[in-house]
């Protein structure tokens, strides 16, 4: 059974969409403002051993049985939160955790299997290298 598409509140529309606007961003948005050596922390939320094998150049790990200690959180500047994929809401309860301890917060959309798809620069603890990703993979939505 397909959902049926109607009409909305066009008021509420331009609200929704500045809201989201205003606490999500793009993993090439982020890149660019890494390369420009904005005041942005990187927060990975995935598993330690996930992070290890690649990650977001600079990014820090605090994965969720870590959320309480806020290591690495920045209140002097924006703290920019990703997790696995489209899918994944990690990001987001992180990001209602850390923004109700005062943190500024915003989600990278589509985490970090977007980020490999835009075959953007990776970062491995494993091999200390720093490469953009050879592999491509589909997104499932």
């Amino acid at each position: 059974m397909a959902t049926e598409l109607k009409k909305n509140d066009p008021e509420k529309a331009r609200h929704y969409f500045a809201d989201k606007m205003a606490f999500s961003t793009g993993p090439v948005e982020v890149s660019n403002n890494l390369k420009q050596g904005s005041a942005i922390t990187v927060v990975d939320v995935r598993e330690e051993e996930d992070f290890h094998k690649g990650h977001v150049p600079g990014a820090i790990n605090l994965a969720f049985d870590k959320w309480n200690s806020c290591e690495g959180l920045r209140k002097d500047a924006l703290n920019v939160i990703y997790c696995y994929s489209p899918t994944c809401h990690l990001a987001a309860m992180a990001a209602l955790e850390f923004a109700s301890k005062g943190y500024p917060v915003m989600e990278m959309d589509g985490g970090f299997e977007v980020w490999k798809h835009k075959d953007l620069e990776i970062e491995s603890e494993v091999t200390g290298t720093r490469n953009k990703s050879s592999k491509r993979e589909p997104i499932l939505v």
